[in-house]
């Protein structure tokens, strides 16, 4: 009982961290799972969440240390940019005859792509709580999947309720993105920690913008074209 306590606390630790870090990951898989039919929403979701702990997991136990990893950031980022352009693009083409399995499937495959990236700085935190206990790293985040569905879940009703959040969905994303290239080592080592971190407000919001712009521009462009 003596070592429950301690062990009990930490796993609980991890799944508030997991919360607290966890909003963009329900971000993500409601913007890709709002196009799936009513009866596979629920489906996707709980298929993008587990992906999206189980690469938390291996991140946290594995790749963490790629962090310092010069330019690995910035390709990140990138990826993430493109993520979430094709949330605010990709649901007309998913219209276009593509079967419902086909769609699911494409839902969990975003969800893992950029949950991969997010997860990047997320994993530090995580494995800061779990240290060598990789039994509690599990466990904690195991637990935490429901939780990311809830919140999934909520934010798909939002977003039927109200489309244009589908478009601050997207512009998350992009702040991210931008965040995440800016704090690259390869950036910070020849701009300075001063100026990066300076940069660090002005490249997030560049990150949004151009998501929200570029995304407008491709809607537009294939509303004409389908006009």
């Amino acid at each position: 009982m003596e070592t429950l306590g301690p062990q009990l606390i930490k796993v609980l630790e991890i799944i508030w961290i997991n919360i607290i870090l966890s909003g963009d990951n329900a971000v993500v898989i409601a913007l890709a799972c709002r196009g799936l039919p009513p009866h596979q929403q629920r489906t996707g979701m709980v298929l993008g969440a587990g992906v999206a702990v189980v690469l938390r997991i291996v991140f946290t136990v594995l790749v963490a240390t790629l962090l310092t990893t010069p330019f690995l950031k910035i390709l990140g980022g990138l990826l993430l940019l493109w993520v979430a352009v094709k949330l605010l693009t990709g649901e007309e083409e998913a219209e276009a005859g593509i079967r419902e399995s086909e769609r699911l499937w494409h839902a969990v495959k975003t969800v893992a792509i950029a949950d991969a990236v997010m997860s990047l700085d997320n994993v530090l935190a995580i494995a800061a709580v779990a240290k060598d206990s990789t039994v509690m790293l599990v466990l904690g985040l195991a637990i935490s999947i429901p939780l990311i569905v809830a919140g999934a879940s909520l934010i798909i009703k939002l977003l039927e309720r109200m489309p244009l959040l589908v478009w601050a969905g997207a512009a998350l994303l992009g702040w991210i993105a931008g965040e995440m290239l800016i704090s690259d080592p390869a950036l910070v080592s020849r701009l300075g920690e001063d100026l990066a971190h300076r940069l660090d407000l002005p490249a997030a919001l560049i990150g949004a913008v151009f998501v929200v712009g570029l995304g407008f521009a491709l809607t537009r462009r294939a509303a004409v074209s389908r006009a």
